[in-house]
Parts: C-alpha cells; structure tokens; sequence
C-alpha cells in the first residue's frame, strides 16, 4: 500500500457513482437471468456498501438490502440472487472479478462476498445490481504481497461514534485523508435508548434486545452520509466493544445482572452478534453460534505489519470492584486461548511493525493525585497481573505499537515495561483515538482542569485531549509518524478540522515523542 496515485486521489461518495443508467445495468445481466429477477421494492441498497479484512489475494465485499431500513429490513421473506462485480477501474470497463450472491432473510438479506484471485496491493471497484437496482460503487485496496519489505501504510484509527451525541463529521476529514484502511475498535453503536434531548435521536422506543430492534439501529447508524462515504472509499478492519451489545458487558454477564436474568441476556448476546455480523464487511468465520462470534484474528500487511485484532469482551472476568480485585492473578481480560493466539503471533512475527487492535486502554491510568492509585476496572488497568506479565512480554517484541478506543479521549502514552516504576523502562507505545462523536462537543478548559493535575502521576502520558476526530498513522520501516485529527464541532453537519498533535515512533526505539 503505497504513496496514493492521483487515481487514488478521485474520492467517491456513498451515493455519488449509482450508475443508474437502465442500459448499463440490463447489460450486466443476460437476457435470460434478467427476466428471471423478482420485483423488489425500491431503494433496496439504501445502507450502502463496504469493503474489509484486505488480504494480498483477496478482500470481503459487503452490502445488506433493506428498502425499509428502519422497520427490519422491508424485504420479502426469501432468497434474493445478487449479482456482484469487481473491477479495475471505475468505470468497470475491465472487470476482475464478478458472480451471483445470495441474500438470504435469516441473515437480514445480508451479502458478504469474500473475493480471491486479486492482485496485491491494488486498487478496485466494486457494485451489486439485484432486482433491475445497482448500488453505489465502492473503492477498495488489497493487502501488500506477503513477502515485501518496504511501502508504506496508511491507517485511519476510529471508536466511539454515538448517534445521540453529535453528527460522524470526523469521518469527512478521513476521507479526504485517503487511508489505505480503517481500523474501527468498538462502539460502532450505542444501545441507550432515545433521548428528546439529543442532537439526533436514536429510532425505536427503548433499548435494542432483539434481533430486528439491532437490526434497525445499526441501520440508523448506517444512514450517516460521512460514515457511508468513508465506508464506500476503503477497506475497513472491525471489531466490537461494550455498546454494540450492552454497557460494560463481561463474557455472559451483563452490567445490571439484577435486571437482566443469564438467558434473557446469552439470547440478547446471540442477536447483538447477529445484527453485527449482518452490517460489518467480515468473512464467514465471524458467523455467529448463537451467543458466540470469532472476532480476534491476524492481518498482514506484507513484512510492514502484522496487525493482530483483539475480542476483550467475550472472554474476559467480570469487572474488579476494588484494587484488591484488579491485581488478583486469576483476572483475565483475553481468555487462555487468545491470550496464547497473541502471545505466539507476536513471537513469531516477520514484520516490522506488531500492531495491536486492543478495545479498551491498556496503559495505565492513575487518578488518585499524588499517593497511591485508583484506576478505572473496566479497562486493562482492572485485570494487572494479566496486563503487566503482557508488557513484559513485550520487552522482547519487536516495535509492538497499541491503537485503542474506548476512553472518549486522546490519550497517547508509553508502555512500560512496570508502570509501578516510573523510571522502568518502555516497551512500546499506545495510541488511545478519542471518539467520532461520543461525548459531543466537550469543554476543552474543564476537561484540563481535571485532566492535567493527574499528569505528574502518569509520566508516561505524551498527549491527552477532548476533541472530537481520529487518528491517523503512516506506517514505514523506519517509523510510524502519527497525527491527532479533530475536527471543531460534531453538533452541525459540517465541521472545520485540523492536526492537534504530531507524533513519532521510531523503529526498535520503543515508545513514543511528540514532534
């Protein structure tokens, strides 16, 4: 994934390229499949399309039909033949790949296409025509070839977009950033329910626990015209937080297990992940077993980078609720299989970069000002045994670099190889993306006056910030060089952004420096 061509450079919208014209969409079909299509109502790609998990050879192709998108879908209950194209150029005039889909209703008439045979590190496009309708166009970019060492690679690190809280405008700014990928790590929903005070109000009537009631909220979240564009323009990389289910889940256990019986919650698991499979532009592998779905799993980006996608929810211990709790060595945020997964991946790895997708913080956060701690449970600083042996591990690592959601914030940060030792020594460095609209628009001089008294007890933090926006790395073999995006405001549908911070990670010099 190289420096952007001027190609590269012609940005599509999520609507822009329909190429609706009758003629070119009765051409794609023979005469024979056409007159065998089922009538269907209009609008049938109205969430439009995405890409994702870029393989050198291969990449997953998504759209979900849904004329009636928040109302389960508007679909006929039967199994609908998509047809599907991919091509090396815009206008689709050499086509690479192309075939017919099945849009089944036991999967919300969802499409998941994983595409082989590709070139590395290539540019494409991509559509799908059903029932006599052709959706938008999508762009999309394989992965380097396994084996090159040199290019550069440039990530788009995203969490925490609620639709109650403001509009997703950081996402305009990243489309004219042009990554060769996004990596979202959690939040792509909020299951609250709606506000009359809110910028924009959630649809439904209370919080989603069905399968059809996700199934309209991730529809609503997919009806924001900046995140639509940006999920049209490139390949994304996903995984799951808290809110894509319930607040502060654990494993089987929800935040207010008083209020939530197990079954009623393992049967609000299995439609969460469902309705998450059903939206997000990943391979069959993810296909949910009933409260069960494979998130964590490996990308390679030729010898640059290994990324290596984290699941913090499924199978971590219920939250600690008091110091004690969080240093007790039975805790564990992974799970022994994950655990051993990354632990092997990380050791075994040819690339130069070892990046990590990890949802919640991992380093820590003290807010006790002077003697003593007091951390927040739910993030890594709850589970310290697990995390600390981690970072140990991560002395003999090479360049291990950390991208995290979650907080709400910035908040970037050495890793140290003993946190309780502030002269110890770091062992890489973490890059906490502050949310795309979660907590709206904040009041930047009462968040450093919170904030900034609590720095002289975390050394270790290089940056924190409130604002609104992303982060955005360009990945080469001598360095990471990083930018702190924001944007002015996330309560208008336009918003002015900037570069807030510039920072470095130099290879094999573990940690990270404000430029």
């Amino acid at each position: 994934m190289t420096g952007a061509t001027p190609d590269r450079r012609r940005f599509l919208t999520a609507g822009a390229a329909v190429l609706g014209a009758a003629a070119s969409a009765q051409l794609w079909l023979p005469a024979t499949a056409r007159a065998a299509e089922t009538k269907l109502p209009d609008g049938v790609f109205s969430l439009g399309v995405t890409s994702g998990d870029p393989l050198p050879d291969g990449i997953v192709l998504w759209t979900r039909l849904a004329p009636d998108p928040l109302n389960g879908g508007g679909m006929p209950d039967s199994v609908v033949p998509v047809e599907w194209e991919l091509a090396e150029d815009e206008r689709f005039r050499k086509t690479a790949r192309r075939g017919v889909a099945q849009a089944r209703p036991e999967y919300g008439h969802s499409v998941h296409v994983d595409v082989r045979g590709l070139h590395p590190d290539r540019t494409y496009w991509y559509r799908f025509r059903t029932g006599g309708q052709i959706s938008p166009t999508g762009r999309t970019r394989t992965a380097p070839h396994p084996h090159r060492k040199g290019g550069s690679l440039r990530v788009a690190l995203a969490s925490c977009q609620n639709w109650q809280h403001g509009y997703f405008t950081p996402y305009a700014d990243m489309l004219a950033q042009d990554p060769d990928f996004v990596l979202f790590v959690g939040d792509y929903i909020y299951e609250s329910s709606p506000s009359s005070t809110a910028v924009r109000k959630h649809e439904g009537k209370g919080e989603p626990y069905t399968l059809e009631q996700y199934r309209n909220r991730y529809a609503q979240y997919r009806s924001d015209p900046d995140l639509a564009a940006m999920h049209a323009n490139a390949p994304w990389v996903v995984t799951f937080d808290d809110h894509e289910v319930d607040n502060d889940w654990a494993g089987e256990i929800p935040q207010d297990p008083d209020k939530q019986s197990h079954d009623a919650f393992v049967a609000r698991l299995a439609a969460a992940f469902q309705a998450y499979y059903e939206h997000m532009p990943v391979r069959a592998t993810a296909i949910p077993d009933g409260p069960h779905i494979q998130m964590y799993r490996r990308l390679e980006f030729g010898r640059l980078a290994r990324l290596n996608v984290l699941d913090t929810r499924q199978f971590r211990s219920d939250q600690a609720t008091s110091q004690a709790g969080a240093q007790d060595p039975s805790m564990t945020m992974l799970g022994a299989d994950q655990k051993e997964w990354l632990l092997d991946g990380l050791r075994d790895s040819p690339a130069r970069w070892n990046i990590i997708a990890s949802q919640i913080m991992m380093a820590e956060t003290d807010l006790q000002v002077g003697e003593g701690k007091l951390w927040y449970y739910d993030a890594w600083d709850g589970y310290q045994a697990e995390r600390n042996a981690l970072l140990k591990d991560f002395a003999d690592i090479r360049n291990p670099v950390v991208l995290s959601g979650d907080r709400h914030l910035t908040m970037i940060s050495d890793l140290k190889e003993d946190f309780a030792d502030p002269g110890s020594d770091a062992v890489g460095a973490e890059f906490v993306g502050t949310s795309i609209s979660s907590s709206g628009d904040q009041d930047q001089a009462a968040f450093h006056a919170q904030w900034d008294p609590l720095m002289a007890d975390n050394p270790h933090w290089k940056v924190i910030d409130a604002h609104r926006g992303y982060h955005l790395f360009d990945i080469r073999r001598d360095g990471i060089d990083a930018r702190v995006r924001v944007v002015d405001t996330v309560l208008k549908q336009q918003a002015t952004a900037s570069t807030l911070a510039t920072l470095r990670v130099e290879s094999d010099e573990p940690g990270v420096q404000v430029v």
